[in-house]
């Protein structure tokens, strides 16, 4: 509810408000706005020009996104396999695996492969890297957002860009660098409505429910495995058939 820049604009009093209602926010969304300044020793003037600061129109609209914003953080975390299970229901009803031999079919002609991702994505981009060089393409990981890429080293090239959101602006930033110097693109999204499936030549979206626990994304990874996989055995088994 509270962003870096929010926070970084508050004054003293404001900043101590902000302290307190992070201490007893469960105790804030039950109280009137003269209960809050008699607890704060502030006045009601205060807290309403604190409310606007936080994009609250008064003290009313700022309960009722802090109650939100809690009721988002105490969200039970739901099992692995149901979110599993969803994934593999959505994925039989729609067209994932034409959408793997396609990038399957652009990896086997390249001569370069690059990971990109950060946070478990970036996780998942160096383990693709290497699933990808046990089966015979060598691939690489790249997890620097600052670096150097040049044109003659992206020669018949492909990155495969690991994003839950698809908005991450490091992985973004990645991607606009290498498909400037001449890569072609494959993203591997939660949803196809996002910048990084815009800006790629093929977009592998797997369609699962995100789960957050405060500001952490939990949102289960297990489709991300099931592609970088099924799309490395599919290169694998292209890569042969050619040499036969």
């Amino acid at each position: 509810m509270f962003t870096n820049e929010m926070i970084t604009s508050f004054n003293e009093l404001e900043l101590s408000l902000y302290n307190y209602i992070c201490k007893n926010s469960n105790t804030v969304i039950y109280m009137r706005i003269r209960d809050l300044a008699d607890q704060t020793h502030m006045s009601t003037s205060t807290i309403l020009r604190f409310c606007r600061k936080v994009n609250c129109e008064g003290f009313s609209e700022f309960k009722t996104k802090l109650k939100l914003s809690l009721e988002k953080e105490e969200a039970p975390v739901r099992s692995a396999q149901y979110s599993f299970s969803e994934f593999m229901e959505r994925a039989l009803k729609g067209n994932l695996e034409d959408y793997i031999h396609q990038a399957a079919h652009l990896v086997a002609g390249s001569d370069n492969v690059i990971f990109i991702g950060s946070g478990s994505s970036g996780i998942l981009a160096e383990y693709g890297a290497r699933y990808f060089s046990s089966l015979g393409k060598l691939s690489l990981h790249i997890k620097d957002p600052f670096f150097p890429i040049h044109a003659h080293h992206l020669h018949n090239s492909v990155t495969i860009a690991l994003s839950v959101s698809g908005e991450t602006s490091s992985t973004l930033t990645l991607i606009h660098k290498l498909k400037k110097e001449g890569s072609k693109i494959i993203s591997i999204t939660n949803h196809k409505n996002c910048t990084a499936s815009k800006i790629s030549d093929v977009n592998i979206a797997y369609y699962v429910t995100e789960e957050h626990v405060g500001t952490s994304n939990i949102t289960t990874q297990i489709p991300v495995v099931y592609i970088l996989e099924e799309t490395a055995r599919a290169i694998h088994k292209l890569t042969n058939s050619s040499h036969l």
